[in-house]
């Protein structure tokens, strides 16, 4: 990966390494109460493009740097013209460091929320009344369950119906998984600082952020190389380096060849979807090799995906001793069982780049130590697409949230995972890891994946590296669906591809 990689807006910041970036920059000079007043005014800001004028503004605030934020705001919207009530969830005697004197600053008159049911009776009315609401409570330190009165408040907010605008997080979010543990703030927008935290693209926390914006407060980039921060946002800043440019001078055998091993005739169309996301996604050659009943039905679909009858995996070895096929795909479509994990192990013997999808996981629950050991033997690149049911077959005994479950089954298998949902998480097996958010919900229909399979087999044919291949397949699956749009069905996508590979070849173009 491109070192630049590490100064960019694609890296997220774990709530710790946020921690990390402000003792950085404060041990270089910069005091705290100075980034707490940037970030502060970004909060004022924001609020005032969701209110019209003179708005009434509700603002609650939590006894830590959060807080601290939300008495900033407080002071810059009072002077800009609004009613603005404030709200502390402990006694301003309990502050302390930079919120204390951020409290100080503000110098405006506060109430203190009341224990118990008693948040129901006193500021319903006013929650209600108002046209926005500053959730400045806990941010994305929050690693517990909400409870007492910061539960009630958060009840009482989301029972109110108005507008929300969170700092840094909605409260109850984790930060580090985006998971709620109890209730949490559900936001129209969030104002975060610096980098975006895992929490703002992993669900539910992305659904409980609304729009997110991205503040500069004066922390520099530079602290990031200390920091080493290892989880990004998949966007094509993250990858573009290693898009496949084609070069002026080249031709469809530089660009290399995937083959796709089919199933039989009854179940040939997974393979078709994936063999023609591989061509559309930039292989020169696309071989689709499937058992001989499944010939004559192939063939009456395909035109550039050339076909080859292969009966099993003896055969499967002899197609592969031709070192042309340099990336291969199984699993849509294939057959689930003892005949593909022996298919499997042919290939992952050929030392090929090599794609495992559907079938060829499914075959493999009760055999996982087999498959990473013969993946560890595989010195090309191994791509897992598991979704959430497969992923708990082959790696039963791994838990926690998206993100730690996909970097320890990459770790483990020696493979790059792509954990798929809503929320794709791509890791690595050197820790590396990257959340995609731009999958729309039409992409939930059969044989997305099939496509998803393809185009990263299509990627890793022109020489991709696993990592980098896996990345730009799930953001071209997102932007072809976001393209194809409502309705979509899989036959769609593929063609829909087009768009999001001219849009990267603008990008690069001189490049």
């Amino acid at each position: 990966m491109n070192p630049d990689i590490v100064f960019s807006n694609a890296v997220l910041l774990t709530p710790e390494e946020m921690g990390q970036a402000d003792r950085l920059t404060i041990s270089g000079g910069v005091p705290g109460i100075e980034l707490m007043e940037r970030a502060g005014q970004a909060v004022a800001r924001a609020a005032a493009k969701m209110v019209p004028a003179a708005a009434r503004i509700s603002i609650l605030c939590g006894p830590g740097n959060n807080g601290g934020d939300g008495f900033i705001a407080a002071r810059c919207l009072t002077a800009a013209g609004h009613t603005v009530q404030i709200h502390l969830l402990k006694a301003s005697e309990t502050l302390n460091g930079d919120a204390l004197e951020a409290f100080v600053r503000m110098g405006l008159p506060h109430t203190v929320v009341p224990d118990g049911d008693g948040i129901a009776v006193s500021l319903a009315g006013e929650l209600e009344r108002a046209d926005l609401i500053i959730d400045a409570l806990f941010g994305a330190g929050l690693d517990r369950p909400l409870a007492g009165p910061g539960l009630a408040l958060v009840k009482a907010v989301n029972r109110s119906g108005r507008r929300v605008l969170a700092v840094d997080l909605p409260s109850g979010v984790n930060g580090a998984t985006g998971a709620d543990p109890g209730a949490a703030v559900r936001a129209d927008a969030t104002v975060t600082f610096f980098r975006r935290k895992p929490g703002h693209l992993l669900n539910p926390g992305r659904t409980l952020c609304g729009s997110v914006t991205v503040a500069d407060i004066g922390i520099k980039a530079g602290v990031l190389e200390k920091i080493g921060p290892s989880v990004f946002h998949n966007i094509p800043e993250l990858w573009l380096g290693d898009w496949p440019r084609p070069d002026p001078l080249g031709h469809k055998y530089t660009r290399g060849h995937a083959v796709v091993f089919g199933g039989p005739m009854s179940a040939t169309g997974a393979a078709r979807l994936s063999a023609g996301a591989a061509l559309r996604a930039g292989a020169g050659l696309v071989t689709l090799a499937s058992p001989p009943d499944a010939m004559m039905v192939n063939a009456c679909h395909l035109t550039a995906v050339m076909l080859k009858k292969v009966p099993g995996a003896e055969a499967m070895e002899e197609l592969l001793a031709d070192r042309r096929f340099n990336t291969v795909l199984i699993g849509p479509g294939y057959g689930v069982g003892e005949e593909t994990r022996a298919a499997v192990a042919a290939i992952l013997k050929q030392k090929r780049a090599t794609v495992l999808d559907a079938d060829a996981l499914t075959s493999f629950p009760n055999h996982a130590q087999e498959l990473f050991t013969l993946i560890g033997d595989n010195p090309a690149p191994v791509l897992l697409t598991p979704h959430d049911g497969e992923f708990a077959r082959l790696f039963p005994d791994i838990e926690g949230d998206k993100l730690v479950r996909a970097r320890r089954a990459a770790e483990r298998s020696g493979a790059v995972v792509v954990l798929k949902g809503p929320d794709t998480v791509i890791a690595a097996p050197d820790g590396r890891a990257a959340i995609n958010d731009n999958a729309p919900p039409f992409l939930a229909t059969a044989g997305s994946g099939d496509v998803l399979a393809g185009i990263s087999a299509g990627l890793l044919a022109q020489g991709v590296p696993g990592f980098e291949a896996a990345c730009q397949a799930v953001w071209l699956h997102g932007e072809a669906g976001r393209e194809a749009g409502p309705g979509l069905i899989a036959e769609d996508l593929a063609p829909a591809l087009k768009a999001a590979i001219r849009a990267l070849v603008d990008k690069t173009a001189g490049g």
